[in-house]
């Protein structure tokens, strides 16, 4: 049975039109459910935090659809089918970093902040240089994750439309970028919010009936799914062991460990997402129902990942337009042929366009809000005038993911989302937890830790195997600048921005005031006062 169906991944043919038409209905759909949306935006309340009208399991389904990314169905599929066990930590530690950022951050934020991050980190400190920080940071951070989409995208309709040369996948890329843009400019977070709950019914939806299908041939019997997957992997068993992809380096798995546990609770786009329920209880109810939904679906994706490496199988994966990101789209086409395949790729289509759309309002609000209204105009400014620098902010960042996607094209989308962990875990964690819980944090220790956290990811980054030395690296194997021996920088990274937020504050001659102290814990704790301005 397995090896008939894996032959089948590679003689089915994809019918293009019917994938197309079923984009197409998709696009139509949202987009009318985004312009209904967009009737109400009149206030920046309405266009960032979407009038905060969510109920709490609306909310909890949007959460779900904005931090299930392509990486969570796409890059994790696809790492599972290739380098089975190692490829499941992306799961465990999506997963388990959840449970930090709802247990340490989620809605003491929720209740400090009004709009964006930076409204908490500058709560109690100077508003200019913590504003301009952590916007940056923010930006910063909507950009390795947008990239990481934007790779996704090209790679699986360039699957689907079998076009395999980088001209053609750069412009579905540019087209994704274009829709985008068209997405938040008009329906602000309220479009963007029932995009995302749209999209997360369908990817669960979807990600179950393919897990119950991959059961049903395997028998309801997972040991022989395991033991077929091994049968059709070049590894072997090496696919339920540990260290198939990093065992040669464990450093580097501690150190993607660290990214992906710390990285979610400073995940902007995430953390922004509770700003747009009216209470503290119906925050906390958005918690329970996001933990269920996002645990749920990574449980389907162990099956999905190992599904697709027992009836697909590896080399088909790595050798198929998109590479390892076409894992779950060519088990579709196994399972259910051209119609499965063209209605779970529209699925994972949805998922990007979701996950960029609530990148892009979050990284627009953050320079509008934090940078224009806060840092530039000194807090006076029209709300109005404030929203149209957020929608033309839109189609800058829209622009510059549109370009760095072309970039990215054949990364692994689980791995460039670990990076974009690595900086949030390194530039925006540090700062929140002691903006939370340490009274003697000082302006100068969050300005150290941001730009001193995100500075050294960076330069970690670009001078890592990432960019250059291997085969895989984003300017080949030719090109040779790399000197930091890590895949993820977080091992280094996220101590120096820890240790940057206490010695820069420890060295600060800035006072703290206790009553402002006081205030920002019952506020925390409580969520008074959270609607008004947050100016100090």
């Amino acid at each position: 049975m397995s090896a008939t169906l894996a032959a089948a991944a590679t003689t089915v043919e994809t019918n293009p039109i019917l994938n197309i038409s079923i984009f197409g209905a998709f696009v139509l759909v949202t987009m009318i459910i985004v312009i209904r949306a967009s009737r109400n935006n009149r206030s920046a309340a309405d266009y960032y935090a979407a009038g905060r009208s969510f109920t709490g399991p609306q909310n909890g389904f949007a959460i779900a659809g904005d931090y299930l990314s392509a990486a969570s169905f796409l890059g994790i599929c696809g790492a599972i089918a290739v380098n089975g066990y190692d490829g499941f930590l992306y799961s465990i530690g999506f997963l388990v970093a959840w449970l930090v950022a709802l247990l340490l951050v989620a809605e003491l934020m929720r209740n400090t902040g009004r709009f964006t991050m930076a409204d908490v980190l500058s709560f109690r400190l100077k508003q200019r240089p913590v504003r301009m920080a952590a916007a940056i940071t923010t930006l910063a951070v909507c950009f390795f994750y947008l990239l990481a989409q934007m790779a996704g995208a090209g790679g699986l309709v360039s699957l689907l439309l079998g076009i395999e040369e980088r001209i053609g996948q750069s412009v579905v890329i540019a087209v994704v970028g274009i829709l985008m843009i068209v997405y938040v400019l008009i329906g602000g977070m309220k479009g963007t919010t029932w995009v995302q709950i749209v999209k997360a019914f369908l990817l669960i939806g979807g990600a179950a009936i393919m897990t119950v299908w991959v059961l049903v041939i395997h028998g309801f019997d997972f040991s022989q799914l395991l033991d077929a997957a091994v049968a059709n992997s070049p590894a072997g068993e090496q696919v339920l062991e540990p260290g198939l992809q990093y065992g040669a380096n464990p450093a580097d798995f501690v150190s993607l460990a660290l990214a992906l546990v710390l990285g979610t609770a400073g995940l902007p786009h995430v953390l922004m997402r509770f700003y747009t329920v009216p209470t503290a209880r119906e925050a906390r109810r958005s918690v329970v129902w996001a933990i269920w939904l996002i645990g749920i679906f990574y449980l389907f994706t162990l099956v999905l990942g190992y599904g697709a490496g027992a009836l697909v199988g590896a080399e088909t994966i790595t050798a198929a337009p998109g590479g390892v990101n076409s894992a779950a789209p060519l088990l579709a086409l196994v399972l259910g042929g051209p119609v499965l395949l063209g209605i779970i790729s529209a699925v994972a289509f949805a998922t990007i366009l979701a996950v960029v759309a609530g990148l892009t309002i979050t990284a627009a609000a953050s320079f509008s809000h934090d940078i224009y209204a806060s840092v530039i105009k000194r807090g006076k400014t029209t709300e109005g005038a404030e929203v149209k620098v957020a929608r033309r902010t839109v189609v800058i960042i829209g622009v510059v993911a549109i370009l760095g996607g072309i970039g990215a094209q054949g990364q692994n989308v689980a791995f460039l989302v670990a990076l974009a962990f690595a900086v949030a875990a390194s530039a925006n964690l540090p700062t929140i937890l002691f903006s939370l819980f340490w009274s003697r944090f000082t302006t100068r220790g969050a300005v150290w830790s941001m730009y001193g956290g995100l500075g050294t990811t960076i330069v970690l980054i670009v001078f890592s195997p990432v960019f250059s030395g291997t085969p895989t690296s984003i300017f080949g194997e030719s090109v040779d600048f790399s000197w930091f021996p890590l895949s993820n920088p977080g091992l280094v990274s996220i101590p120096v921005g820890f240790a940057l937020a206490i010695i820069g504050s420890l060295t600060s001659r800035e006072k703290e005031d206790p009553k402002l102290a006081a205030e920002m814990e019952v506020r925390s704790l409580t969520g008074h006062g959270a609607e008004k301005a947050t100016a100090h």
